[in-house]
């Protein structure tokens, strides 16, 4: 990807959280940015926020990243108003703890159709659009590599688009496409801080680890803020990462230990 002012990025979850914060990283680095997400409101926050945080331009679409029919039509709007992307970064995802006895069949399958299905409709639809030597950066989660109890469908869902991506990585290295994977761990954002009954007894509980739950803790003795992952999103995106492709890139305090 180009390191050159105007790189057109599209940022998919861009409503909060590690989408905003990788869109407003990708501002100060004055790139047009495409963003989508479902939630219209936290969608215009983010596109008012970074063009005040230097962006070229933001063009936000509000978008079930799970209905491949709207991302299309979307990216297609968005090629003829700025032209092909330099980027790709898909950031959607959702999470609701369950053991096996307690996820549903629903429940099972809207894990599926944001963390991977929606995945696979970014690329899809993405890819023709996509310059040649450009870069793709998948958020996914330590949990595609590491069990996690009461976390079955997000760890499955999570696990198919660190798959995914790779998979795709190969098919579009011949284009010098580099599609890499970020797994974050706990990262301070509303999806995770929805997930604790009282924040602080969450937060520590993340830190120090639960041997019930078979969690290890965190090392560095602190939650990740989005924007430590916005930033390693940046640096795939870029010519400082350029020979790096087909990576499972850990951004979790070494909580995958």
């Amino acid at each position: 990807m180009n390191d050159a002012a105007s790189r057109v990025v599209v940022v998919t979850g861009a409503a909060s959280g590690i989408g905003r914060a990788v869109a407003l990283r990708l501002a100060t680095d004055a790139d047009t940015l495409v963003l989508l997400d479902r939630d219209g409101a936290g969608l215009a926050e983010t596109a008012e926020r970074a063009e005040r945080a230097g962006a070229s331009g933001t063009l936000p679409y509000a978008v079930d990243v799970s209905d491949g029919a709207s991302v299309d039509e979307a990216l297609g709007a968005a090629v003829d108003t700025v032209g092909p992307f330099d980027g790709l970064v898909s950031a959607a995802g959702t999470l609701e703890p369950g053991t096996l006895e307690e996820v549903t069949e629903d429940a099972w399958q809207r894990h599926l159709a944001v963390n991977a299905t929606g995945v696979f409709h970014l690329l899809r639809t993405g890819a023709p659009r996509i310059r040649d030597g450009g870069a793709v950066v998948v958020v996914s989660s330590n949990a595609a590599r590491v069990a996690r109890a009461g976390m079955l469908a997000y760890a499955a869902s999570k696990a198919a688009a660190s798959a995914l991506t790779r998979c795709a990585g190969l098919e579009l290295a011949a284009r010098g496409i580099r599609c890499n994977v970020v797994e974050p761990g706990s990262t301070d954002t509303p999806m995770l801080r929805a997930l604790w009954p009282d924040p602080a007894i969450g937060a520590e509980t993340a830190i120090e680890g639960d041997p019930q739950s078979h969690r290890l803790g965190i090392p560095l003795r602190r939650l990740a803020a989005p924007e430590d992952v916005a930033d390693v999103v940046r640096f795939l995106l870029t010519d400082a990462s350029r020979h790096v492709t087909l990576q499972q890139l850990f951004v979790d305090g070494g909580a995958s230990l």
